[in-house]
């Protein structure tokens, strides 16, 4: 199945694997609804695919933890936008390694806000239009942390069993409406995902990945092509996705 003028919304679109995304996509054809908080890395990206691929792509400056805000300006899209085929709810993110006894609030509340009450809020508003035009595909980046809990994981773990569980519930609901409901749960991948964990720490940042070839944001997005390319009766629900040297969530062989 091609997705070729296709259009496709990208929450997170900003950097890595949300950017990634965008740049495979475009590549194949699909018109793009981008949004994130960052708009002028945004737009720059918007620029660029629209010079390289000659796609439609529509940008947004939002902060999904919003819900008025998602609501309005996914209410109000351009005309050429107004059927939706694929949603990645890719915004997300982890901070902080503290024990549970020494976790900080604000962290707490901004991960939670951001990874599941974002997912929900954007979700709530783009699955109406996914009924009413009985077709479309929901990708949910989710993590292997959605899987297994680690040491300082906590509450990003629990916010991660959470998209997961939410993404199950999805599919059960919306079974009849002819939407498709796949759940990618990567493990180490290097993007911008550590250094935003350590607040800016590059060293911190880049001994998670040291000794390994970790995944990229390229391969996620790769996974998410092939997964919203599968044909009319093909949905592939969940997809575990780790670097070969790492076995498991704590399991990671470093050269």
């Amino acid at each position: 199945m091609s997705i070729e003028g296709k259009n496709v919304i990208i929450t997170g679109a900003s950097a890595g694997i949300g950017e990634a995304c965008a740049k495979l996509f475009a590549r194949n054809g699909a018109n793009l609804i981008l949004t994130a908080r960052r708009i002028n890395k945004l737009n720059e990206l918007a620029d660029s695919l629209r010079s390289a691929y000659n796609v439609k792509v529509h940008t947004i400056e939002m902060d999904v933890r919003n819900f008025d805000e998602v609501k309005k300006k996914f209410e109000n899209l351009p005309a050429e936008f107004k059927t939706i085929d694929v949603l990645i709810n890719n915004a997300g993110k982890a901070l902080g390694v503290e024990k549970i006894q020494d976790g900080v609030l604000s962290n707490w509340e901004e991960m939670l806000d951001t990874n599941v009450k974002g997912l929900l809020y954007v979700s709530k508003i783009i699955i109406p239009m996914l009924i009413k035009q009985n077709h479309g595909h929901i990708i949910n980046i989710g993590s292997i942390a959605g899987h297994e809990v680690y040491p300082g994981g906590n509450v990003y773990c629990a916010s991660k069993f959470a998209v997961r569980a939410i993404s199950k519930g999805m599919g059960i609901d919306l079974s009849g409406y002819n939407i498709k409901v796949t759940s990618i749960d990567p493990g180490m991948v290097e993007t911008e995902f550590s250094l935003v964990r350590f607040a800016g720490d590059e060293e911190k940042a880049k001994n998670v990945y040291k000794g390994v070839d970790p995944l990229v944001g390229d391969d996620i997005a790769d996974i998410a092509l092939f997964a919203a390319t599968r044909p009319e009766h093909v949905d592939l629900r969940e997809i575990v996705v780790t670097p070969t040297a790492q076995s498991s969530a704590t399991i990671v062989h470093r050269k």
